[in-house]
């Protein structure tokens, strides 16, 4: 489902580019689109998942806009959408969508009062009323979960962001941030690699490259005003509404700087390229003659076309060993989901097959428990009742939620460390225990496990070396801990670490409690 999504963005995005220009504007967009999908790795554009989803729904409402503002009303539809889906589906889109929206729609009223054509004054009309009908069909769930619930999600984010619990980074690290996501050396570079992701975590990317790059966009602004070139102004003014928009947005992060938090920024970087080249190509020509006009022609559309041979075969290549997303998390998962299963029909540690009820609960030492609500989901599709206590109300919604005391049996997922406490637990049945990894792996893991034990020993962060076995996750979280050793935490994570079921009796959690 998240490929038929980015594939169809994809192609309303080359759509809109070609009805903004032609051709020519449809290759420099498709070869910046290729670099951002090459670079941003199939990895990212399969995940489901809400940070990463909305990225090339900007991507539509940021060329949607564009197109709105160079004088094609009928796309203010497509802002609001495309705005709306990445609005709802991440926060950090929010104040990004919202101004968007408010522009192009301002834009659309103003050409509609000022339009001298009874036709063209009538469509923008049109367009308009549209793109407000389909915005408030859009909204309506959202303010209506306001009106109808205490607290409404409304309330909880402005609650959440107006009084953070931790000190906002402010508009000067923000806007450091912003150069380094505009330091085009490093987006070519990571093109291909799948590395923007990576390279959008803090602090990767170097602010004076971006400080250059951002100076020649200001450069060939002066160039499209000057040659009051409205397609350009146009795109220009976007870039300018995004650039301000996101610095101010950046500036709100708080706790650790996430790299997903401004995954949209990488969009701005390829789009400020199109907008330098195309005033290099208006200066060549109004200022010299048809010879060297050509030749800039024919230069640029050399480069144009290698940026999008190398992006596009540097995504077929990796496309040809692509797995699904977090595809060791999956594998291990499924090494036990068909044991576990088994087990419950066999009526292993007081179960009773798909008679009875079961509670799943889970100690993960390194991944905060996702394949716990894999778990549910696994055994829920085999025909099992199964939920999760309240605490877990939330992802699984409340109609999963079975406590233990009222459950048959419990099923308990352990990793790591998790496993030799629940091996000592009285009554506890040993399903299956899975460890996927291969000797050499696991002697990597142990090996980066005492390296990063005695570095945080040595930076005086000693508070975290039991949670190195307990909670690994929680120090890759933890903002004290210098990039050096995230990335052996980060390692880590990707290797993984033994997995393990149990059948248990409710009253071992009676007698716990």
């Amino acid at each position: 489902a998240t490929c038929v999504l980015a594939i169809g963005v994809c192609a309303g995005i080359l759509t809109i580019a070609r009805r903004l220009g032609g051709m020519r504007v449809e290759y420099g967009v498709l070869a910046m689109l290729l670099a951002l999908v090459s670079g941003f790795g199939l990895g990212v554009l399969t995940q489901p998942w809400n940070p990463y989803m909305p990225l090339l729904f900007w991507c539509l409402a940021f060329v949607a806009g564009w197109a709105v503002l160079a004088g094609d009303s009928a796309m203010l539809v497509v802002v609001v959408g495309a705005a709306t889906f990445g609005a709802q589906t991440h926060i950090s889109y929010l104040t990004l969508s919202i101004g968007i929206c408010a522009v192009a729609i301002t834009f659309v009223a103003w050409q509609s009062l000022r339009a001298t054509e009874p036709s063209t004054r009538t469509s923008s009309r049109r367009h308009l009323l549209i793109a407000i009908g389909v915005g408030a069909v859009l909204w309506s769930p959202v303010f209506l979960d306001q009106v109808l619930r205490t607290p409404g999600n409304l309330s909880m984010l402005k609650e959440h962001f107006a009084s953070p619990a931790e000190t906002v980074i402010g508009l000067r690290t923000a806007a450091s941030l912003m150069l380094r996501h505009l330091d085009l050396v490093h987006f070519f570079t990571g093109t291909g690699s799948g590395d923007i992701t990576v390279a959008a975590e803090w602090p990767a990317g170097s602010p004076l490259l971006g400080l250059t790059v951002l100076a020649l966009w200001l450069a060939s602004v002066v160039v499209a005003v000057r040659a009051r070139h409205r397609r350009l102004i146009a795109l220009d003014v976007v870039i300018a509404l995004s650039l301000f928009l996101g610095w101010i947005s950046a500036s709100r992060i708080f706790g650790k700087i996430w790299f997903y938090l401004t995954l949209w920024a990488s969009v701005l970087g390829p789009m400020m390229v199109i907008a330098i080249v195309w005033s290099v190509v208006v200066i060549a020509r109004r200022r010299t003659d048809q010879r060297t006009q050509q030749t800039v022609l024919r230069t640029i559309t050399v480069l144009t076309a290698a940026t999008a041979i190398f992006a596009f075969t540097s995504l077929v290549v990796s496309a040809a060993g692509s797995k699904p997303p977090e595809f060791r998390l999956s594998e291990s998962l499924r090494s036990v989901v068909g044991p576990t299963v088994r087990a419950l029909e066999n009526d292993v540690g007081g179960s009773t097959g798909r008679d009875g009820t079961y509670s799943v609960l889970w100690n993960d030492a390194y991944f905060f428990g996702s394949q716990g609500y894999g778990l549910v989901n696994e055994l829920e599709r085999q025909g099992f009742d199964v939920g999760s206590p309240n605490t877990w109300r939330v992802p699984l919604t409340k109609y999963r939620v079975i406590e233990t005391q009222d459950a048959t049996a419990v099923v308990q997922f352990a990793t790591g460390s998790y496993i030799a406490k629940w091996d000592a637990v009285d009554g506890a049945v040993k399903v299956i225990e899975s460890d996927l990894r291969t000797p050499a792996e696991i002697a990597e893991f142990d090996s980066l496990r005492l390296e990063l034990i005695a570095d945080l020993e040595k930076l005086g962060l000693q508070d975290l070396i039991d949670e190195v076995d307990v909670n690994l996750f929680g120090v890759q979280l933890d903002p004290r801990v210098p990039n050096a050793q995230q990335r052996k935490v980060n390692r880590m994570l990707d290797l993984g670490q033994p997995t393990a079921v149990y059948i248990v009796p409710p009253t071992v959690f009676a007698q716990q409690e």
